[in-house]
């Protein structure tokens, strides 16, 4: 684990002795915040994820031995170190009995204290490495994150999975939606029940009401046999429905019914099924816009939308890029049987820069056709798609360069282009939020397009 990734919480009551510990740890490339007192302490726990708590002892209001009772409580992913000016024997063994990880006097060298903090970032990167190894072995996908938003995310999905709460997950395709699905299944009381996926969209509308609902033998022309709709057949288990924000405005007001009452009617029947599933729905689509014009009901959006997660686009955690490439140049060379495949210069560093407006799914799809057209064990510049190397291409010449002979009204244009430049990049598939960040119409921002020849 990188340094700059290790996250130190320093508590003590004395804000001096804060700072200096901050500059001390922070001297040696860690990430450190500081809080004084224990309260203060368990707040940020809640907000933020660390991997260490170095606290003091003796804090007035919550005692260290408090804290460190409290963090154990809550169950929080985190080491403790503690802090005292009153080092003993008797002391040390009762903080290791409530779970500290060790124990360190104030009045010894800092050293010591930097020596044992160096141990526990090896024991939590090699715990981390384990846990992505065993994940790697046992599914085809990689939820492990270095984004903050998206560990937190997962910290709230931890504990939505184990409710029966409806979740809806938005974001962009290719984001992952149906991995979370997933992964909200397997940490769910129901993962020993199948989960049952559908997209909405990749059905005709003219058959999906019977994929959903089921029929009976003989209630439309070709229906020859009784079929078990997708709501029945996820009885006892989770039904995953993507691309949800598609169906058809008739087709959902039998949706809701389904889903508040837990009963269905088979097509050409008039018998009741109960049913008893989890929901999970997704979609790329802005259902608030939709609701609007009145393209999706209201009153399905917040039956489905108990719990709302948004899964962020892979340009937004771009730390997480090395993570993928990674865990999809290890599948991949198990299923090819290739081993020792390497990146020539530059090419890893040009994949990790690429801001993938297809997301993951682009990122899974790139990975697998640079091992296929790879023929020796090298992945070389030349094997890359022309959209990679362009966008590295402008993004190095995208830099400002001043030149002392230009007008101010020349400098300003070259800024502006290269700004909304780099908003088209961000968000490569959302004019409307390009217009909206730079303060302008659509129109004006095609108009910019064209005198700046921006495509």
């Amino acid at each position: 684990m990188k340094k700059e990734l290790f996250r130190i919480l320093v508590v003590d009551d004395e804000p001096e002795y804060c700072s200096v510990l901050k500059m001390i740890i922070e001297s040696k490339g860690y990430c450190v915040e500081t809080r004084t007192s224990g309260t203060d302490a368990l707040s940020a726990l809640e907000k933020s994820n660390f991997d260490l708590v170095i606290s003091d002892v003796k804090m007035p209001q919550m005692s260290g031995h408090d804290l460190l009772k409290e963090i154990k409580k809550r169950e929080y992913d985190v080491e403790v170190i503690m802090l005292t000016a009153f080092g003993s024997i008797e002391k040390a063994v009762e903080t290791m009995k409530l779970g500290a990880y060790t124990y360190v006097t104030k009045e010894n060298d800092p050293e010591e204290l930097l020596i044992e903090i160096d141990k526990v970032a090896n024991i939590r990167a090699l715990e981390r490495e384990n846990k992505i190894l065993k994940k790697r072995k046992n599914c085809e996908y990689m939820i492990d994150s270095r984004n903050d938003k998206f560990r937190q995310m997962l910290s709230l999905v931890e504990r939505a999975a184990q409710s029966e709460s409806n979740i809806l997950i938005l974001g962009e395709s290719g984001t992952g939606k149906e991995v979370l699905a997933s992964y909200i299944h397997s940490k769910s009381k129901r993962s020993h029940n199948n989960l049952l996926e559908m997209n909405c969209q990749a059905i005709s509308e003219s058959i999906l009401e019977s994929e959903l609902f089921g029929h009976e033998k003989g209630a439309f022309t070709g229906a020859m046999q009784r079929r078990i709709g997708h709501f029945e057949a996820a009885n006892g288990g989770t039904l995953f429905l993507d691309e949800i924000g598609g169906i058809s405005v008739g087709l959902q007001a039998k949706m809701l019914k389904a889903i508040e009452n837990k009963v269905i009617y088979r097509m050409g029947s008039s018998t009741p099924v109960n049913v008893d599933f989890r929901l999970i729905t997704a979609t790329n689509r802005n259902l608030q816009s939709d609701m609007e014009k009145e393209l999706f009901r209201s009153d399905l959006f917040y039956r489905i939308s108990t719990i709302v997660l948004e899964l962020p686009p892979l340009r937004e955690r771009k730390e997480d890029i090395p993570l993928f490439i990674d865990f999809y140049m290890q599948k991949y060379c198990r299923e090819m049987n290739k081993t020792g495949i390497e990146f020539a210069p530059g090419v890893r560093e040009m994949l990790e820069e690429y801001n993938y407006p297809g997301n993951i799914r682009e990122l899974k799809n790139l990975i697998e056709r640079l091992l296929v057209l790879s023929p020796q064990d090298c992945i070389k510049e030349e094997y890359l798609p022309s959209e990679v190397i362009n966008f590295n291409k402008q993004s190095s010449e995208g830099i400002i360069r001043t030149d002392y002979t230009e007008s101010l009204r020349e400098y300003r244009q070259k800024a502006e282009k290269k700004y909304i430049c780099d908003l088209m990049h961000k968000y490569p598939d959302d004019m409307n939020k390009v217009s909206e960040i730079l303060s302008i119409t659509r129109r004006q921002l095609l108009n910019k397009m064209l005198e700046y020849d921006l495509k």
